[in-house]
């Protein structure tokens, strides 16, 4: 099995096994605080990690033109079924992130789940993706899961570490505190809002 196959079938198994510590089960309150007043409509927006896609199918009822992206074939299906049940539309592909090339650049990423989701040794390739999929002056919208302990996933991402990975000189950081959003796991994420500089 080769490496790529090898990865498809771990989180195919962690679907079916329910390991899925970084899914709440419904739609994040950081959804409506970012995009609940359509937030510059229509936009653009690229959802990595989609998994079953709560926040796919919000955004795409709010007119946004979303692509959603997933390894899981299950998480995928699961998608292309509730926007069907739900009448809305999103482009939803099923491809490993780290290797998916965007047809074009995007307005604004919303990343939820994703990043804690990863294997940190493969942060700082993902952080490249995200810049490559943004345009100029496009928005990240991140919540960084707060676990405090070792391991994953989801894995912690320590603020100061996230900074890091997001360095100033690709990264403006919007002023302020960040939003604090508690998880049904009784974790809690830290929502920022990031602007890439191109």
């Amino acid at each position: 099995m080769d490496e790529t196959s090898r990865r498809r079938a771990e989180w195919e198994a962690r679907y079916e096994k329910r390991e899925t510590g970084w899914d709440r089960g419904a739609v994040s309150p950081a959804l409506g605080h970012w995009f609940g007043n359509g937030n510059g409509r229509p936009r653009r927006v690229l959802v990595p990690g989609c998994g079953r896609g709560y926040e796919v199918v919000a955004l795409a009822a709010r007119g946004f033109d979303v692509t959603a992206i997933d390894f899981a074939r299950s998480a995928v299906q699961a998608l292309r079924g509730l926007l069907a049940r739900q009448g809305v539309s999103a482009q939803v592909e099923e491809a490993d992130l780290l290797h998916w090339e965007a047809p074009a650049s995007f307005d604004a990423v919303y990343e939820q789940t994703c990043l804690c989701a990863l294997d940190p040794s493969t942060w700082p390739a993902y952080v490249e993706r995200l810049r490559g999929w943004l345009r100029p002056g496009g928005e990240l919208f991140a919540q960084f899961m707060q676990t405090g302990r070792e391991g994953g996933p989801p894995f912690h991402c320590e603020v100061g570490q996230m900074r890091g990975l997001f360095a100033e000189e690709a990264w403006a950081w919007a002023d302020g505190p960040p939003l604090r959003v508690d998880h049904p796991n009784g974790l809690h994420e830290l929502g920022y809002r990031l602007t890439c500089r191109g």
